[in-house]
């Protein structure tokens, strides 16, 4: 008996051998592969640089293979040279040079993610959605993001050429002249006496300190004729996400504002709102359309499932994953693409973007001529007059600008404000 045991137990021991002389092996056929393809690279690079047409540097074939690597992995990855990595930190900042607009990569075209309000793409009309097919006469297709990006910037004053393609419309040129970009993220007003409307153009440094400072305004030119809050992001590309919930957080009370998650479950990170809401009790919309990304739709997206605020407009980019930036020395930057976002419900934005509670799409508002006999009450032959005096301030409430009408989705915003405020003032 003893003796059978003692097999046994040899066996389960060869056994085991067995499983781990497997598992080295494996083990050393990966680094085996992993040193093979990494003298494979070396090996292409040197047939390269002795066999090309044209002479090309080191510094030029690696970078260029950095960039690959890290560009198939999704349209958000990539290696920054010095001078792009600088761009992007001054674009943070709210300060650049060139265009105005956010772009991205896709189906080897250079898509516009949304133009930057008051910047020379703005005003030269280009839209979200746009796709750029050329710049300066020279095909987009094949190049890099960050290629795109080098051809569009370039000294102030200079002009750049660019072939456009949009939905339902024949092809575009465009010739913008490129300025130094000053970005006014945050403006706001006082729309039809009672709502205040805030514009976030994009997510850069101080956005929650500048939209506090446009709520404690309005509280105190309307005291208690405080109907609402339009916030207004569209087109806006994003951009930190510390000011993404940080904006959040000024107008919720409690919860989660949004969480990251990366491959490794024990990396998730919930970001959470702190006591109190600034705007306590006013009812508050956001617009968004498609050219509304990533910090945008974290806004969006936790206001909408803390029944906060009211979505209106188109459905959102859905830019919902997270780059970290990680400097390499005095060689530029790498970002990758490290977790995706998810609302606080536990929604993914990636690739889904944020759905409207109420859909607005753009349209034209035109106030129709009537040519027909219209008589009233005031219009017949000695009509008593009203006992109370007319209301002029009242009338100028009701009355909306020609620069609001142009902009249905706004008004239809301000319209919902108002009957937020009406519906809350009767349930009380």
């Amino acid at each position: 008996m003893r003796k059978y045991k003692l097999l046994f137990i040899s066996l389960l021991a060869g056994l085991f051998l067995s499983i781990t002389d497997v598992h080295a092996a494996k083990k050393e056929e990966k680094e085996i592969d992993t040193y093979e393809l990494l003298n494979l690279f070396g090996e292409v690079m040197e047939r390269t640089k002795m066999s090309y047409v044209e002479e090309v540097t080191d510094k030029k074939l690696i970078e260029s293979a950095l960039n690959g690597m890290l560009s198939s992995l999704d349209p958000h990855s990539g290696y920054l040279d010095a001078e792009s990595f600088k761009y992007m930190s001054e674009q943070t900042k709210g300060k650049f040079g060139g265009l105005g607009i956010e772009i991205t990569m896709e189906n080897g075209l250079v898509k516009v993610v949304s133009p930057i309000d008051d910047t020379p793409a703005a005003k030269a009309g280009m839209k979200a959605g746009d796709y750029i097919t050329n710049i300066d006469d020279e095909t987009v297709v094949g190049m890099s993001l960050n290629e795109a990006v080098s051809k569009l910037r370039g000294k102030i004053g200079t002009k750049v050429r660019l072939s456009v393609r949009r939905a339902n419309s024949k092809p575009l040129e465009f010739t913008i002249t490129r300025q130094e970009i000053k970005i006014q993220s945050v403006k706001s007003e006082i729309k039809e006496d009672a709502i205040s409307y805030i514009r976030i153009s994009s997510f850069t440094e101080d956005i929650d300190t500048a939209v506090t400072d446009a709520i404690k305004k309005a509280k105190k030119e309307l005291k208690n004729n405080f109907l609402g809050i339009v916030i207004d992001v569209r087109n806006n590309p994003g951009g930190l996400l510390d000011q993404a919930v940080a904006v959040s957080d000024l107008f919720l009370e409690k919860g989660e504002i949004v969480s990251t998650r990366s491959r490794n479950e024990s990396d998730t990170v919930k970001f959470m709102a702190s006591e109190g809401d600034i705007a306590k009790d006013i009812p508050i919309v956001v617009i968004i359309n498609e050219g509304s990304a990533s910090a945008s739709e974290i806004l969006a997206g936790a206001l909408q499932d803390h029944h906060r605020a009211i979505i209106l407009g188109e459905k959102s980019f859905g830019k919902g994953s997270v780059q970290t930036v990680i400097p390499l020395r005095d060689y530029g930057a790498m970002r990758i693409t490290t977790a995706r976002y998810y609302t606080p419900s536990g929604r993914s934005i990636q690739a889904k973007g944020i759905e409207p509670d109420i859909e607005v799409k753009p349209a034209k508002i035109e106030e129709l001529e009537s040519y027909a006999l219209n008589i009233s009450e005031a219009d017949l032959n000695n009509a008593l007059k009203n006992d109370n005096e007319e209301d002029k301030s009242a009338q100028k409430k009701n009355k909306k600008s020609k620069e609001d009408l142009a902009d249905y989705q706004l008004t239809r915003a301000l319209d919902l404000v108002k009957a937020l405020a009406l519906y809350s003032k009767v349930d009380r």
